[in-house]
């Protein structure tokens, strides 16, 4: 389901010489026909693609780890989930699966939320009010 780009960047890991971890995700692309077909993409830059609703088959994320020319490949657990979300272990998860990817799946992430609100839209919002005080 791999793209030549997507296939080196596997080829690449392998050559790396150290375990090196990534995760695979669908996506809906056109082929060279100009049709819709399902295809995996991959990324080893340490950020996950993207979260889904467990809705459909595109949006299940695998990790891949590869060591030279082992490669091995796994679902992402629903409490992998609730980290790269923001949720603490703590955090109490449906017990089937699919329930559980629904909590996190296109979600906000609420500390990201929180780092952007301090840091840019609080600024933001009190330059605009002294501009708006001032004139």
């Amino acid at each position: 389901m791999m793209s030549t780009v997507n296939r080196e960047k596997v080829e690449k890991a392998k050559r790396m010489g150290r375990r090196m971890v990534g995760a695979i995700y669908k996506r809906t692309r056109l082929d060279e026909n100009g049709f819709k077909v399902q295809r995996a993409e991959i990324r080893f830059d340490d950020i996950a693609g993207c979260l889904r609703t467990p809705a459909g088959g595109s949006s299940r994320q695998l990790i891949v780890v590869v060591e030279g020319n082992q490669i091995k490949s796994r679902l992402i657990s629903s409490r992998e989930t609730a980290r790269l979300m923001g949720l603490s272990d703590g955090y109490i998860l449906p017990d089937k699966y699919n329930e559980a990817y629904h909590v996190t799946g296109d979600g906000v992430v609420v500390p990201v939320v929180r780092h952007l609100a301090e840091h840019l839209f609080e600024p933001l919002l009190a330059a605009n009010k002294q501009i708006q005080v001032a004139a």
